[in-house]
């Protein structure tokens, strides 16, 4: 990937950057478009969700039911993928199957939260049947589904780029980094049996992402939700163990470069264009003379 001359100061940490369901400033998310703006704009990583229909289809896809951002209703698991053709996602594009995004950008890595049962031997078979388990990270909040995805592929004898921790993984590592960080190996083999192994965690910035009731605690709730999570010290302990760090959902840049200074992997965020600039030595806008993307935001 090439800049155009005075476009960034450096390109070699656009693979920071993962464009959470694409780059889609409009609302439509995981759709080609959005993938495409994501590729076009620079972007490494893409992240994706996948949900299966009744007849095999893996979809790129967020939302177990397609009430949300489309114009239809219903499980995703009970309709057949034929009777998507007329649904659009945002009022504007078809809902794709992750089958069209990796043939339509074969250069990008993908980062694929497994959301449902029914895409843990769909999505191994299309994986080994395109080769493209080389070019995803695997992850889901679900550490048991995360690995039965994980044990789908190795037993068709392949494996992914990346895998990075669920809910328990995350939570284990989170008490035992900002405590005992030392006790690391033991928990680890503790936990083997319910968490397979993973060589990242992504997690959020704040307390109040990833549980926004506590913040209608009486007094303390707006303090407690706005703790954060994404520390130094517990990035410090990550990267001992060699793990690598994405924050999500990191859309303002001053968190952005926050967590660039501190040292974090990864920023999975709505504006890649934002992050791309943060990234690329580019922010504050103006002190290379480019564009403030920020001006022209929708949100």
């Amino acid at each position: 990937m090439t800049a155009e001359p005075g476009s960034r100061r450096s390109v070699t940490n656009t693979h920071k950057v993962l464009a959470h369901r694409g780059f889609a400033p409009n609302g439509a998310e995981n759709t080609m478009p959005a993938f495409q703006a994501a590729h076009d704009l620079g972007c490494v990583w893409i992240e994706t969700d996948v949900n299966t229909t009744c007849d095999g289809v893996v979809l790129a896809f967020h939302d177990t039911t397609l009430d949300r951002v489309t114009q239809g209703a219903g499980q995703v698991n009970d309709v057949r993928h034929k009777d998507l053709a007329d649904l659009r996602v945002a009022g504007e594009s078809p809902v794709p199957t992750l089958r069209e995004v990796l043939e339509a950008l074969p250069t990008m890595q993908v980062n694929i939260d497994v959301k449902d049962e029914a895409s843990v031997t769909a999505l191994a078979d299309l994986l080994v049947e395109m080769d493209a388990a080389g070019r995803v990270r695997i992850a889901s909040f679900s550490d048991a589904r995360r690995g039965r995805t994980l044990k789908a592929l190795s037993d068709r004898g392949v494996r992914p780029l990346s895998t990075s921790a669920g809910t328990t993984g995350f939570v284990a590592a989170m008490v035992v980094f900002n405590t005992v960080p030392a006790a690391w190996p033991v928990v680890h083999r503790v936990l083997a049996r319910w968490v397979p192994p993973f060589d990242s965690i992504q997690m959020p910035m704040y307390l109040g992402w990833i549980l926004p009731k506590v913040k209608k605690i009486p007094k303390i709730g707006r303090r407690l939700g706005w703790t954060r999570l994404a520390t130094q010290r517990f990035l410090d302990a990550a990267h001992r163990y060699g793990k690598d760090v994405h924050v999500w959902t990191v859309n303002s840049p001053k968190d952005m470069q926050s967590l660039m200074e501190m040292g974090y992997d990864g920023l999975v965020t709505d504006r890649a264009d934002v992050a791309l600039a943060v990234v690329g030595g580019l922010w504050p806008p103006g002190s290379h003379g480019q564009k403030d993307p920020m001006s022209e935001s929708p949100c």
